[in-house]
């Protein structure tokens, strides 16, 4: 396998990653196929890199100090309160993450991909064949291709990850993701006079009854920031959206129905602080997408000729802060694996051995978190800081290090 042919389905964050392993390992020659055809460093959502995490994927060489970020240093969680403009603080965090647009996280992935690998765009597999000595691809206009392995880095949907587990699909969490952002609005001077503007470094958490709104600074791309949100809540009873989403799907920007649109800005007008509030009512329904939230885990990430890295294989609820993270350490793991092993097997073995074990408590923190925070979420205003603090702690088991909050350190699970 150091000199054979590879694929690798997908070609976002994960795919990026999996191909230059795959190159360092020392594959003859690789091949990224992605479905899309639009230009993937536009869309300009908001990821986090553990700082500590950040520095070891530094030093393995799949990210990069020079990549635009914007720092965060601490987490406040607040609840609205009469008509302060940025709420009450219920508790204060400290937060050693690096925010991210997605867009320069996957142009710096994709700029990575040694120029000999070939990067196809609009190429849509829609069956995964494989044998004893390799694997063919169906593609969508009819063709076959063959590969002596294939790396399946193709989301949550994937359709190497079914072909390995047939059947296997993740399962909706019963709520969704709004995520949007907007230019930061100016601190009214008023204001200022009865709280401190917000620090461009906090990532502020709003409380409301049944969920909670993720907030922080990203580069914008042109040297200024924007604030990315998410929010997540469950939809209302009754909707359509309750039944639509049992199956693994996604609604683009632009693609949120007036019942949902009414919802969340009915939802943020009574529960949010003013300014908070206005960062994403000014957000445009057109540029607001929605994610419903999935978990998944897997027996084993390879099995025979095929691999999977990324969303392919777990799916972690973003409460965890490590997704991006588990992304380029399955690279890394896989890059590892593929120096030091004899052959193939030896290969796939460590792979699994290591980033099986990652993925599943990756997974079980995400839904402990998910469940604390959103379907069994407490009285968020009642909390004192006492309460919020021991609260946190129980969800981490005592430790965000030891649960792996923003990524494990590698060699950890």
């Amino acid at each position: 396998m150091r000199d054979g042919n590879i694929a690798v389905v997908g070609g976002s964050v994960a795919g990026c990653a999996a191909a230059l392993a795959a190159a360092r390992g020392g594959a003859g020659r690789v091949t990224v196929l992605e479905r899309a055809g639009g230009r993937l460093r536009e869309r300009g959502l908001g990821v986090t890199l553990h700082s500590d995490r950040f520095a070891e994927l530094e030093a393995a060489g799949y990210v990069d100090a020079a990549m635009p970020w914007s720092p965060l240093h601490r987490r406040i969680w607040t609840v609205r309160d009469g008509s302060a403009p940025l709420g009450r603080a219920v508790a204060v965090h400290t937060f050693p993450f690096r925010a991210y647009s997605w867009g320069s996280l996957w142009d710096e992935l994709r700029r990575r991909v040694p120029e000999g690998a070939v990067y196809r765009t609009d190429t849509v597999v829609t069956a995964v064949e494989p044998d004893a000595d390799g694997v063919t691809l169906r593609l969508a206009d009819g063709r076959g291709e063959r590969y002596d392995a294939v790396i399946g880095a193709d989301g949550y949907r994937s359709v190497v990850r079914e072909t390995m587990f047939p059947g296997l699909r993740p399962t909706w969490a019963g709520y969704l993701a709004w995520r949007g952002s907007c230019a930061p609005p100016p601190y009214p001077e008023e204001s200022a006079r009865r709280q401190s503007a917000p620090d461009p470094a906090e990532a502020r958490t709003v409380l409301f009854p049944g969920g909670h709104c993720m907030m922080y600074r990203i580069p914008d791309g042109r040297g200024g920031q924007r604030l990315n949100w998410v929010l997540y809540v469950a939809p209302p009873a009754g909707t359509d959206a309750r039944q639509d989403l049992r199956t693994p799907t996604s609604l683009p920007p632009g693609g949120l129905d007036p019942e949902l649109t009414g919802f969340l800005r009915g939802l943020v007008a009574e529960h949010f602080p003013a300014y908070w509030a206005g960062c994403v009512l000014d957000t445009p329904a057109d540029s607001t997408l929605v994610q419903p939230i999935y978990d998944l885990d897997v027996p084993h990430y390879a099995a025979g000729r095929l691999l999977l890295a990324g969303d392919a294989a777990t799916v972690a609820r973003p409460h965890t802060g490590g997704s991006s993270v588990k992304a380029l350490q399955d690279a890394w793991a896989l890059e590892t694996a593929w120096r030091s092993g004899a052959d193939w097997e030896a290969v796939t073995k460590t792979y699994d051995a290591d980033r099986t074990a990652v993925g599943a408590t990756m997974v079980g923190l995400g839904r402990r978190l998910g469940r604390a925070q959103v379907t069994e979420a407490p009285d968020w205003a009642g909390l004192t800081e006492e309460d919020l603090e021991q609260w946190w702690r129980a969800q981490h088991q005592g430790s965000e290090h030891s649960s792996g909050f923003g990524g494990h350190a590698r060699g950890r699970a």
